[in-house]
């Protein structure tokens, strides 16, 4: 079994830690994999329990990218193309989950491996951490992974990586915005569990739409941003939720969520 899932309560609500668990094979990202990691993504993922989705892995390197075995000329075309194809499922199904998505990186992360973590909401590091896309250096260029890179980093920083092959540390990505914190290694759980704590204390609803409108907004220009942004403020106000959260800040008392779609009646 490639993966295996651990579900635990937190506060009130549960966390889902999807843990990379071949570090033999350095938890390349296989056909296999993959195709376990998408089922894992959108397991009950609309139970209003679920709250935080967090990845981690077995073993000293986190992600070393795609199982170059499955890509020689021994298969053909067609098996390249569903390896990238499930790959690319993969990391934008990250984006579209109702739920923040956390990397719990403590190790290395090239290649796809890297791009996993870059099309993570939130990503938290160990200090010996390392970040990069050497695809060029075996003559195959990280081509997908820089779709994610160049939306995490700045372009000239996401270049260098992807022309040079030379990885990031940990402190270089945080600088540069490709994770979100960085940690000595013995702090990385309480670190990733403090945030996912945090995430659960808010309504699922809420967190929902607010995730969904960000990535929406991102690829729009200035104007048409704010146009949807101030609708999806007025659509929140409507949510049982918006007014609960709105009424217990009024009444000084802490709102007791429904995590629900509905509209206040």
């Amino acid at each position: 079994m490639t993966f295996f899932i651990v579900t635990l309560v937190v506060f009130n609500g549960f966390y889902r830690n999807i843990i990379l668990n071949n570090p033999r094979k350095r938890n390349a990202l296989s056909l296999s994999m993959l195709q376990s990691l998408r089922e894992d993504l959108l397991h009950d993922v609309k139970s209003k329990d679920l709250r935080v989705i967090i990845i981690s892995a077995e073993g000293p390197v986190f992600c070393s990218g795609h199982d170059l075995k499955e890509l020689s000329s021994e298969d053909d075309v067609k098996h390249h193309s569903q390896v990238f194809e499930i790959c690319a499922e993969v990391m934008t199904l990250i984006q579209k989950l109702p739920v923040p998505v956390i990397a719990k990186v403590n190790g290395l992360a090239t290649a796809a491996g890297c791009q996993l973590v870059a099309s993570c909401d939130i990503a938290v590091a160990s200090e010996k951490s390392q970040f990069a896309t050497p695809g060029v250096n075996i003559g195959l260029f990280c081509s997908t992974p820089a779709v994610a890179l160049g939306r995490s980093l700045p372009r000239k920083v996401a270049l260098e990586m992807l022309f040079t092959g030379e990885p990031l540390s940990a402190q270089e990505a945080l600088m540069h915005g490709l994770v979100s914190k960085v940690v000595p290694e013995d702090k990385l759980e309480e670190e990733t569990m403090k945030i996912s704590h945090k995430i659960c204390e808010s309504s699922k609803s809420v967190l929902a739409l607010g995730k969904a409108t960000f990535y929406r907004q991102m690829t729009q220009d200035l104007d048409t941003a704010y146009r949807m942004t101030t609708q999806v403020m007025v659509d929140n106000l409507t949510l049982r939720d918006g007014q609960e959260g709105i009424e217990a800040f009024i009444q000084k008392r802490k709102p007791v969520w429904s995590h629900s779609q509905d509209e206040k009646k």
